[in-house]
């Protein structure tokens, strides 16, 4: 089948052997499914075509060990297979092999620490020849770089099925809030959304707190009679990305009126946006006069739903509040394209220097 984010021309590559032949492949691995794309290596990190040529494009599992359950060894040989299956098949498309690869770049939701690059790089380090460049950051990286053309400076923002705030200075410092998970104070992701709507149900349930048009509407959603059903139906299965499908839900409730809906909707816009506003005085990204201009990348579903109660319109409003030189940006690319703008830049600086 042809795939629907090539340019139609796929040419059949050679192996590798010079400075500008060879593909380059980017991932992408949120807490619900894993992007790759492969494309074309371009020798000048500074100078992409747009459109940037798609020679393929796959999407399997989650690669985030934790947001799949506990983590044991079976979530993690889950999440390698996920990679094997989404770079073989990205590959297949292009018509290339692992030999054709100059390098790879992986941003995975909850590589948060050393420990667990390092695991993340060597499974991908074993799937490829030693010449392949692996470079393996968080998704929120890969996510600013959608936004930039691979250049890391500014701030993103991710909301999706969890959430997070990151950001660079011009001389690399950087840094991050939010993005420890849905039991660590995510409120703005789409798990935290969707469970204080669903706690909103269960309050209402038993007295604690008021009616809300959030119960009849989610237990339509989910094919359920009783809110005593809810309990069983949570607990039934860990994953986040099944309790923040419940977003679109909460967005139409608010949407008719219902106040406690809204309120859970302007709580977690607060929240995004503070999550923003600290990144960027941690880094002073706005100047000493506050004024300064630089880039807010803005992705996930959470943000760029389209919807009348628009919350990525929300959250840009709160930040040009405090940054009136912010410079919010929806990307034209997904963040596994920005994955693949890293690779070659990071792959032609290294040649600069060399």
């Amino acid at each position: 089948m042809r795939n629907p984010h090539s340019n139609g021309n796929v040419p059949k590559l050679e192996e590798a052997d010079d400075a500008t032949d060879g593909v380059i492949l980017g991932l992408d691995g949120g807490a619900t499914s894993t992007v790759c794309v492969c494309v074309p290596f371009f020798p000048y990190g500074d100078r992409f075509p747009e459109p940037i040529p798609i020679l393929g494009r796959a999407v399997a599992g989650c690669t985030n060990r934790n947001s799949v359950g506990v983590s044991t060894l079976s979530t993690e040989t889950a999440a390698k297979d996920s990679l094997e299956q989404v770079i073989s098949e990205a590959l297949s498309q292009s018509g290339s092999d692992k030999s054709h690869v100059r390098g790879v770049c992986l941003g995975v939701s909850g590589v948060n620490h050393p420990s667990d690059q390092g695991m993340v790089e060597h499974w991908i380090r074993d799937m490829f020849p030693s010449h392949v460049k692996v470079y393996v950051q968080n998704d929120a990286i890969v996510a600013l770089a959608s936004g930039t053309m691979g250049k890391l400076h500014g701030c993103v923002l991710i909301a999706g099925t969890g959430c997070i705030a990151y950001g660079f200075d011009e001389d690399g410092r950087e840094a991050r809030a939010s993005g420890a998970g849905p039991i660590l104070g995510d409120w703005g992701s789409g798990y935290g959304i969707s469970a204080q709507a669903l706690t909103a149900v269960i309050r209402a349930h038993d007295g604690r707190g008021p009616e809300t048009m959030l119960t009849s509407t989610i237990l339509k959603a989910l094919g359920l009679s009783s809110p005593d059903e809810l309990i069983g139906w949570t607990y039934a299965d860990p994953s986040w990305a099944r309790i923040a499908a419940l977003v679109p839900q909460v967005v139409s409730c608010a949407e008719a009126g219902d106040e406690i809906s809204d309120k859970i909707l302007v709580d977690a816009a607060d929240d995004l946006a503070l999550s923003v506003k600290a990144v960027v005085q941690r880094l002073g990204l706005c100047g000493k006069d506050g004024t300064g201009s630089f880039p807010v990348v803005m992705v996930g579903g959470v943000l760029n739903a389209n919807r009348k109660w628009d919350i990525g319109k929300e959250v840009s409003k709160r930040i040009n509040k405090h940054f009136p030189g912010a410079q919010t940006i929806i990307p034209k690319v997904e963040p596994a394209v920005g994955a693949a703008w890293l690779a070659i830049n990071f792959l032609t600086v290294k040649t600069d220097v060399s």
